[in-house]
């Protein structure tokens, strides 16, 4: 395994990360016991950094990582969110980013994962009505506590990103990045790096349409939040298909997965990119492991840019309402 650091002094992680909100929900069906063997067969081939969130499952994906890792704390760097508030029925309740929700939240998360600290804290989305400065300086707190002992934000814009810094080191950025989502290319990214700041894409395999599995909605399974997804819909999948077909060639041409010239495509774009990639199943997971050993020149790097150029993607990557609380 490789290994990177998020920002200037931030944890040391695997250079490929595991996210664990497709073993609560979102993805179609799940199963907690093949979702646990994931985890800990990732701990073993040397993935120690694992992602979740307080929504995810509403609460049940935190238990989960918390009963995986229990036995084996001290291998894991453990990473969770708040923010994004749900009901008991799973509604979706809008965003709170509120000093004293901050508290409440990192309590509720440190309970349901059973640990004492948690190692990266991010806000999952910012509180349009709060003052990131306030909201960064209750997470700041929690730092002081040993409650927790890194912070990041996720889907941030460079202005939140900046005022958030102002208050206290931020040491990950987690927003969505993939060769079908470049959209951080644009400012972003070139913030993060002025800061100092490590950059963890989510849906590195533009959430499993990267791996080439699938052709029609009708591959996902009933339930699955993607069948509703701009960027599936039928119209705009076709167009994006095209995507898949120049990708399966350079792959072909390096001997590799299509799903593993996407993550070595995102691992080449810099040391500080960290890409936590979500599977409940172990076969998945070591294919895009293997990514780590697919070499990309500056010619094939130049080939793929030519093949998916920023903002080749059809649709959008969320619909149209949830794309107001991205970038904020």
């Amino acid at each position: 395994m490789n290994f990177r650091t998020l920002g200037k002094q931030g944890p040391t992680v695997s250079a490929i990360g595991l996210g664990c909100m497709g073993m609560s929900e979102f993805y179609g069906s799940t199963n907690e016991k093949q979702s646990i063997h994931t985890i800990h067969r990732a701990l073993d081939w040397g993935i120690n950094f694992l992602d979740t969130a307080d929504m995810y499952g509403i609460g049940h994906n935190e238990e989960l990582v918390g009963r995986a890792v229990k036995d084996r704390r001290d291998k894991v760097v453990l990473a969770t969110k708040f923010g994004n508030v749900r009901g008991t029925d799973g509604s979706f309740m809008g965003v709170n980013g509120k000093p004293s929700y901050v508290k409440e939240a990192c309590d509720a998360s440190l309970k349901r994962l059973g640990v004492n600290v948690i190692d990266l804290y991010y806000q999952h989305r910012v509180d349009p009505d709060t003052p990131i400065e306030e909201t960064v300086g209750a997470m700041a707190d929690l730092v002081k506590q040993g409650k927790v002992r890194f912070l990041g934000l996720s889907e941030a814009s460079p202005q939140s990103i900046r005022r958030a810094c102002s208050v206290y080191p931020i040491s990950a950025l987690q927003t969505e990045y993939s060769l079908w989502t470049r959209d951080v290319e644009v400012e972003i990214l070139a913030a993060c790096r002025e800061l100092g700041i490590g950059f963890v894409p989510y849906s590195p395999l533009g959430r499993g349409f990267l791996t080439g599995r699938i052709k029609s909605v009708e591959d996902l399974e009933e339930g699955d939040w993607r069948r509703n997804s701009p960027r599936f819909q039928a119209d705009n999948l076709n167009l994006n298909l095209g995507i898949i077909r120049r990708l399966e060639e350079i792959a072909s041409a390096k001997q590799c997965t299509l799903a593993q010239l996407s993550l070595a495509w995102l691992l080449a774009r810099g040391d500080d990119i960290v890409p936590i990639t979500g599977t409940k199943r172990t076969k998945y997971l070591e294919d895009n492991l293997k990514a780590l050993q697919v070499q990309l020149s500056k010619e094939d790097l130049a080939q793929i840019d030519q093949a998916v150029p920023l903002g080749a993607a059809k649709g959008l990557r969320y619909p149209e309402g949830s794309m107001e609380a991205v970038n904020r």
